[in-house]
């Protein structure tokens, strides 16, 4: 039993698919969709995978606080305290610009990114180097990312932007774009700045339509008064309230000095300190054992007891006075919840969008054999006429050959019946004698012969009219055999100046969007290059051997035309003289019963067609159900045959292209 359920587990494990779990949430949806997307069925791209692993980064990225206002509200200063360390360069002048992002790192360091699309690191203390405008390459950064290891950065990404009244329309732009996808906004002003002309034109421009992600920050209530502070206060959230859903007065500078003296602050940096050291002294030393590090280890616990000893009620007092603690808390329970909800409807939105796409672009293909379909079905009855068309036209060329073999079989006969001349014969008839005695008597009278010399001689060797006219026949007959090929070609030629038209195009077709498979319009661009084997083939063998038929039988009418015509007409006149004979033995038999016979024009007639296999000809080349008929019957059959087959071909690659497309509308529902 034991070896069973081994067999069992291991043939499971190998053979039975198992559906793939996901993590619940948006990460887990987004991995389920990608999942199917990059099924192998939908030959998917390496930028349909980036794209999607895209989304899955985005997910997972920290939620995005902006922090804008106008110049010189203290915004730096703002930034350090959220931060609780001294980062971002403070009291820069007016002209400082460039977006800041700060993000989550395991060390400290800035990334200057360029419009050119390289990038650069410096040390963190550089970033004041890449902030001043007045300087000319400055004019060349996109964007600055600073790093660093704080947990905070871990669930918050906070983008530092250049004011609204920023001397750079660019950079403006750039702010103008940055509230507009970010999480929430932090709106940074000085209580004794706030409510002025100035700043309520640039909110009534840029901040209307966000007012359930922003918060109204006012800066420097050290310097104020309670009333004053609670006044300006109301005056804001009454004034502006279209614009923010709260509005907070704090101390940046309070905030700072406090987050910054924290004790778990102190702690931390104590800890970034010793780290770094330890991984130092690791690559410098050649280590055998840690003893080195005791001594560092020691002054490391000394300074963290130190700091937890240390009396923090000051601080702690300094950081409820600040007021920072109201807007950590509207991050926390105003914007996260919303930026979340608004990120996932953003992930879930290009998501169908990326649907969509894929789906645009299956149809751009299916368009593509929808064209080669529609040629394909209107050009049936063309086809079809040109073939009813062929047998109209040169059955009419037939039946003139007709008639000019019709000529030459009456001369024929009219030249035999001429050469039937009369010659004097007797004969010998039986008397009772008397006493009797018999005795004959010599009765002459009129036979026929046939002066077979002359007509040999008039048809054939004067002035070879028969040959000739026979001649004659049979070069118009090889005429019309040659047009019946070109024209059946024609038919053939016209299918496939239709298909090559509809070819050419699509040999260069390409996607319109890059996440779109390359492989399925590589597959459709090799099926346009080899639309003669997929399509024009068929009808080319088909037209061929429709051709080859023609040819055969044209072949054998050539053949029975070119057959000795002199021996026809020995066979025919032969006939004659032996009816003659026949007819002069049961005369001289019998004279009051029989007579000599003599052939009529229309008889010799008679007897040359069937010598010369006429009736086989004449069907050949008069009858309205002549061979011609019969192949251009034929040929529509087999053509509507061939073109229903290559319509199902072509309907099938189709059909393929319109399953997928209905996956990818189910994996859209499903989103």
């Amino acid at each position: 039993m034991s070896i069973l359920s081994s067999f069992i587990k291991e043939y499971n494990d190998k053979f039975i698919q198992k559906e793939e779990e996901f993590e619940k949430g948006i990460t887990g949806d987004i991995k389920r969709v990608r999942a199917k997307l990059l099924d192998s069925k939908f030959l998917p791209s390496i930028q349909l995978r980036n794209i999607l692993d895209k989304q899955i980064r985005r997910a997972r990225y920290p939620m995005e606080v902006a922090i804008t206002g106008q110049f010189s509200s203290g915004k730096s200063t703002f930034l350090n305290a959220l931060l609780s360390k001294n980062i971002l360069p403070t009291g820069i002048t007016p002209v400082t610009s460039k977006v800041n992002f700060i993000n989550y790192g395991e060390e400290y360091k800035l990334k200057i990114t360029y419009y050119s699309g390289a990038q650069e690191y410096a040390p963190i203390e550089a970033i004041a180097d890449f902030t001043d405008q007045r300087k000319n390459e400055m004019s060349e950064i996109k964007y600055l990312t600073l790093y660093a290891p704080m947990d905070i950065l871990k669930d918050i990404s906070f983008v530092d932007t250049p004011g609204l009244n920023s001397q750079s329309q660019s950079d403006t732009d750039t702010t103008r774009r940055v509230l507009r996808d970010v999480g929430g906004i932090i709106w940074l002003t000085l209580i004794d700045n706030a409510g002025k002309m100035s700043e309520a034109q640039v909110l009534e421009e840029y901040m209307e339509h966000f007012k359930n992600k922003s918060l109204c920050v006012l800066n420097q209530k050290d310097k104020f008064t309670k009333e004053q502070i609670e006044t300006t206060t109301k005056y804001i959230s009454e004034k502006f309230d279209k614009y923010f859903a709260e509005v907070v007065p704090i101390s940046a500078k309070m905030a700072l000095e406090s987050r910054a003296a924290h004790s778990d602050i102190l702690i931390h940096d104590e800890y970034e300190k010793f780290i770094k050291k330890f991984k130092e002294d690791l690559r410098v030393n050649d280590v055998k054992s840690l003893n080195f590090f005791e001594k560092d280890f020691n002054e490391y616990k000394r300074k963290v007891q130190k700091i937890q000893e240390t009396d923090s009620t000051d601080n702690t007092k300094l950081l409820e006075e600040s007021n920072i603690l109201k807007v950590l808390d509207f991050i926390e329970n105003t914007i996260r919840p919303q930026a979340q909800e608004s990120k996932e409807y953003a992930i879930k939105k290009d998501l169908r969008g990326i649907c969509d796409i894929l789906i645009k672009e299956y149809e751009t293909i299916i368009a593509v054999y929808d064209s080669l379909i529609s040629i394909l079905k209107n050009a049936q009855d063309d086809v079809l006429e040109s073939f009813d068309d062929i047998h109209k036209r040169y059955s009419k060329e037939l039946f003139s050959v007709y008639n000019s073999l019709e000529v030459i079989m009456e001369k024929m006969a009219h030249e035999t019946y001429k050469n039937i001349k009369k010659q004097k014969a007797s004969r010998f008839e039986r008397k009772n004698g008397f006493l009797k005695k018999d005795s004959f008597e010599k009765i002459e009278y009129e036979t026929y012969w046939i002066d077979s010399d002359n007509v040999y001689k008039v048809l054939f060797y004067d002035d070879q009219t028969i040959d000739k006219m026979f001649k004659r026949a049979i070069k118009e007959l090889k005429q019309v055999e040659l047009d019946t090929n070109e024209a059946y070609r024609n038919v053939y030629r016209n299918i496939k100046q239709k298909i090559h038209r509809w070819q050419e195009p699509y040999e260069q077709l390409k996607k319109h969007r890059e996440i779109a498979s390359d492989m399925e319009f590589s597959s459709t661009r090799h099926f346009a290059a080899k639309v003669y084997e997929n399509v024009l083939k068929s009808f080319h063998r088909a037209i061929l051997e429709n051709i080859s038929a023609l040819r055969k039988k044209f072949a054998y009418f050539n053949g029975a035309l070119s057959y000795s015509y002199i021996q026809t007409t020995q066979a025919t006149i032969a006939h004659f003289e032996q009816q003659i004979a026949e007819s002069v033995q049961l005369y001289e038999k019998e004279p009051t019963k029989f007579s000599i016979y003599h052939p009529r024009e229309d008889e010799i007639l008679t007897k040359l067609k069937a010598n010369f296999g006429f009736e086989k000809i004449e069907d050949f080349l008069t009858s309205k159900r002549n061979y011609l008929f019969k192949i251009s019957q034929y040929s529509k059959n087999q053509y509507i045959e061939i073109n229903k087959d290559r319509i199902k071909f072509v309907e099938s690659k189709k059909l393929e292209y319109l399953e997928k497309i209905e996956d990818i509308k189910a994996i859209k529902e499903d989103i």
